[in-house]
Formats: C-alpha cells, structure tokens, sequence
C-alpha cells in the first residue's frame, strides 16, 4: 500500500512560516569578498532514475511505506516547511557565514583567501 498526498493541498491549512526577504539577504552580502551560491532544487547530487522504472520504486520510513508518483513534492506548505528545515540545520551560519532563501544557499567570507 502506498501512501498518496495527492488531497493534502485541499486538506491542510496555509503554513505561516515567514520566507526571508530578498533585499534584507542582498544587505547581508554586501561588503563581502568571496560568496559561494548553490542551488538545492537543480539537484547537482541526483542521479536521475529511468522512467520506466520509477512506477516500481518506494522507500520504507518509520512513517511507511513511500512510492515514487505520490511523493509530497508540489504541496503548498512545502516551501515553508522547507525554510523552517534550512533555518534549524543552519542557525549556527545564518547571519554569518550563510544567508539561506528556501533552496537557494549562499555561503559568503570577508576575506578572499
């Protein structure tokens, strides 16, 4: 059996959670020599999977049981869970060596060397 989030959009309330601002993430670069931009959603580490056989592909979590079409991607909230996931993982760099806009990381130093 597997689990389909295709009705959850209908379903869940908007999440709140607030993105950063683009002009604030701007002002926290500036006066910086060296900054490294990666993108997360371009998938620089995915290995892409043959079509033919993603209709026969799942995964087993503590949660259950995962199949490749109704993976939880394209739902409304997912933007904002996603920042609040970075946000938590990084609270140590954001604001000094990172500044973070939903999958759009940037790694910035004063110094060029």
């Amino acid at each position: 059996m597997c689990v389909d989030y295709t009705n959850l959009n209908r379903a869940c309330p908007k999440d709140s959670f607030p993105l950063p601002r683009i002009d604030q993430l701007v002002d926290a670069i500036a006066g910086h020599a060296l900054l490294s931009f990666m993108d997360a959603y371009s998938g620089y580490n995915q290995i892409f999977m043959h079509p033919n056989d993603q209709a026969h592909t799942s995964f087993i979590i503590d949660r259950g049981l995962y199949c490749y079409k109704v993976m939880p991607f394209g739902l409304k909230n997912a933007g904002a869970t996603y920042q609040r996931l970075v946000n938590s993982l990084f609270a140590p760099l954001i604001g000094n060596t990172m500044e973070v806009y939903v999958d759009d990381m940037l790694v910035k130093s004063h110094a060029a060397d």
